[in-house]
C-alpha cells in the first residue's frame, strides 16, 4: 500500500507544479498573454487610425506619398511568407501535443526562418523606398507609414527571438510534452503578429 502511495505522489507531482488555472480557465500564462495582446490591440489601433489620418502628403514639395513607391507585387510575396509562418506555427504546437520532438524544432527553426525572410523584404523594401526620396522624415504621410510598419516589423522580430529561444530549450530537453503550453504561448504572439499584419497590409496598401 504505501509503495503504490509513493507512485501514485511521484504521477501527480510534475502536474501539480504546473497547472495554475485561474477563473476564467486557463492559466495564468495564457491570461498575462491574452491581455498583452488585448494592449497591443490598442497600440496597433491607434498607428492604423494615425496613419489613415496622415496618408496624404500636405504639398508636393513633401516628396512622394507612400503609395506612389509601393511594389505591390513583393509585398503581396512577402505577405504570403509571413501567413505561411502560421502554419508551420500550428504545426509546431500540434507537434508538442504529440510528444514529437524532432518535428517541433523543424517547424520552430521553419517559422523563425519565414518571419526572417519577411523582415528581411521589409528591410529591403525600406531602402527601395528612401533610395526613391521617401525617407521617414519626408512628409508627415511617410512618417506614418514607416512608425505603422516597423512597429510591426519590431513585433515580428521579437516572435522571431521567442521561437528561437524555444526552439534551443527544446534541443536542451526543457520543454517536454507536459509544457506544451510554452510552445502554444508563443504561437498566440505569432498568430497575433500575422494577423495584425494582415489588416495591416489591408489598409496601407491596398486600399486607395
Amino acid at each position: 500500500m504505501a509503495d503504490a502511495a509513493v507512485v501514485d505522489h511521484d504521477e501527480v507531482a510534475p502536474h501539480a507544479h504546473i497547472e495554475h488555472d485561474t477563473n476564467t480557465g486557463i492559466s495564468n500564462t495564457k491570461l498575462a498573454m491574452w491581455l498583452f495582446l488585448a494592449s497591443e490591440c490598442l497600440l496597433f489601433g491607434g498607428l492604423i487610425t494615425t496613419y489613415l489620418l496622415y496618408k496624404t502628403p500636405l504639398t508636393i514639395e513633401q516628396g512622394p506619398a507612400p503609395k506612389q513607391v509601393y511594389d505591390i507585387p513583393f509585398t503581396s510575396v512577402s505577405s504570403f511568407v509571413l501567413l505561411m509562418s502560421s502554419l508551420t506555427m500550428v504545426l509546431a504546437v500540434a507537434a508538442i501535443e504529440r510528444g514529437d520532438h524532432h518535428r517541433v524544432r523543424t517547424w520552430l527553426a521553419g517559422t523563425a526562418l519565414l518571419g526572417s525572410i519577411f523582415i528581411a523584404g521589409q528591410v529591403y523594401e525600406f531602402t527601395v523606398f528612401k533610395s526613391e526620396g521617401m525617407g521617414y522624415t519626408t512628409s508627415r504621410s511617410s512618417s506614418a507609414f514607416y512608425t505603422l510598419t516597423g512597429f510591426h516589423g519590431v513585433h515580428v522580430t521579437v516572435g522571431i527571438i521567442m521561437l528561437i529561444s524555444v526552439l534551443l530549450l527544446s534541443l536542451r530537453g526543457k520543454i517536454p510534452e507536459h509544457r506544451s503550453e510554452t510552445v502554444e504561448t508563443v504561437g498566440l504572439y505569432w498568430h497575433f503578429v500575422d494577423v495584425v499584419w494582415i489588416v495591416i497590409f489591408a489598409v496601407v496598401y491596398l486600399i486607395p
